[in-house]
């Protein structure tokens, strides 16, 4: 009898998947489908090559996962019937609450949906960043980034750096923030987030880490927008993201904006990174002088988000500050921003986790595309229905409010003379008059509906305007 080939099995594999349909199949249904004819190692392995080849894809994770076939209404034809598309435009249809995939990536999730337990235990790989030559070495294909320039490119692109992101500022410190901030499990909605970044209103039942974390966020956002020269690649800038994003939130408040000094894990993942701080200092120099050389703008944020939280040079933080780097070279050269709006948290985990443990990008990359094409779709094609923020008014919004609010509070008129006899040192001597003239606008268009803005309660508020009513002219 002839021995069955391996294209054989696959075949036998996808028909059995396909026959199943949309509800998908588990492993163990299968394996008594092939009545014993392979061990469940074996079976593994030939699932994730159909995964590979974009013939299935696996939804679900550990005894949960399922396989499905990647086109339900046509047979699965093996790879030497037909010439699959490039990896980037190989989208396999995938749940509701994942990305579209490629089978590059499909394979990646396959692999990582395993038991903890199956996976093999890794360290920090040299060879990962070693093999990477900047300028030569392209994490995206030359097609792909030439698809996201044409996608990115805004009205502002002729315009001095920074320009775009501070055009659209007031929505992206709402946006990245709290789509950061939910990558990591935080539960404010968009709307908490807002009212928190706009008025300065927690949300209810809410922790106080969250709310740290959401305005940790919206410091750094601000430190890279509103003074562009600060959107550089160097190690002093991702050290401050670090300073800003940390801040509050670490166990240990000397390791706000310092190197790590001690050994971490990585919840989840067989993945174990380096312990030795010197060694630490020296990769993470290295890692960054790499990504300053890397000339196209994408490839510099996708490296960005890959090295960093590979290297894991915090203590904790290490994707945050990932993913407020890859906006760097985006303020640089006003391409639309990355606000990771609406990125599924499990495709977005499972996209690291092949960078982790199988220094693969694939997954990883159809995230950061895919969360791409969404971010454009947010802001470049709205960009000419926004209003362009008073840059002047966001960089003095806190002294703004302290002078405001202790006006008010004293139950003095806003003059002129009150507003200069009140004004914080911290003002800049050009920027006074300015500032003045801006502080009795703000008077004007005062009322009990928005004096919240400047943390001045109702009853305050309307304490002060009964007696400035009252008071004779």
């Amino acid at each position: 009898m002839p021995r069955t080939t391996l294209a054989q099995e696959l075949d036998q594999l996808a028909a059995l998947i396909h026959k199943a349909g949309t509800a998908g199949v588990g492993s163990d249904a299968l394996l008594q489908q092939l009545g014993g004819t392979h061990e469940r190692r074996t079976l593994q392995r030939r699932l994730a090559r159909l995964a590979e080849q974009g013939r299935i894809t696996v939804r679900g994770e550990g005894r949960a996962t399922r396989y499905h076939p990647s086109n339900p209404s046509h047979p699965q034809a093996s790879p030497a019937e037909s010439t699959p598309p490039a990896a980037w435009t190989t989208a396999v249809p995938s749940a509701a609450d994942y990305v579209p995939t490629s089978a590059e990536g499909a394979a990646i999730r396959a692999a990582i949906s395993q038991p903890r337990h199956l996976r093999k235990p890794v360290g920090y790989q040299l060879e990962f960043l070693s093999q990477y030559h900047p300028n030569h070495t392209a994490y995206l294909p030359p097609a792909l980034r030439e698809q996201l320039h044409a996608l990115g490119r805004s009205p502002a692109d002729q315009t001095p750096a920074g320009t775009f992101a501070k055009d659209i500022l007031n929505r992206l410190l709402i946006d990245l923030s709290w789509a950061s901030s939910h990558l990591e499990g935080n539960t404010y909605s968009r709307l908490d987030t807002e009212r928190l970044i706009e008025f300065g209103q927690a949300a209810e039942g809410k922790n106080a880490l969250e709310t740290q974390m959401i305005l940790n966020h919206k410091q750094a956002i601000e430190y890279l927008v509103l003074q562009p020269e600060h959107a550089q690649v160097r190690t002093d800038t991702l050290i401050a993201l670090h300073a800003f994003l940390s801040d509050g939130l670490m166990a240990d408040p000397t390791a706000v904006g310092r190197i790590r000094r001690r050994a971490v894990e990585i919840g989840g993942s067989v993945y174990q990174p380096i312990a030795l701080p010197q060694r630490l200092e020296e990769l993470f120099g290295i890692v960054t002088q790499m990504a300053a050389e890397i000339t196209d703008p994408f490839e510099q944020a996708f490296f960005l988000m890959v090295h960093l939280p590979y290297l894991q040079p915090f203590e904790d933080v290490n994707k945050r500050v990932s993913r407020l780097a890859a906006n760097i070279p985006f303020i640089r050269h006003n391409l639309c921003p990355l606000s990771f709006i609406d990125v599924p948290q499990q495709a977005y985990v499972d996209g690291m986790l092949g960078v982790y443990e199988l220094n693969r990008v694939d997954l990883l990359r159809d995230v950061f595309v895919w969360a791409y094409e969404r971010s454009c779709q947010q802001y470049v094609a709205v960009k000419q229905n926004l209003v362009p923020p008073d840059i002047f008014r966001l960089r003095h919004r806190q002294a703004l409010a302290e002078v405001i609010a202790a006006i008010v509070r004293q139950g003095e008129a806003p003059t002129e003379d009150a507003v200069k006899s009140r004004m914080p040192a911290s003002v800049p001597i050009a920027d006074r008059d300015h500032f003045v003239q801006l502080a009795l606008a703000e008077f004007g268009a005062l009322h009990a509906g928005n004096a919240v803005r400047f943390g001045i309660r109702p009853l305050e508020y309307q304490e002060w305007d009964r007696k400035r009513r009252s008071a004779p002219d």
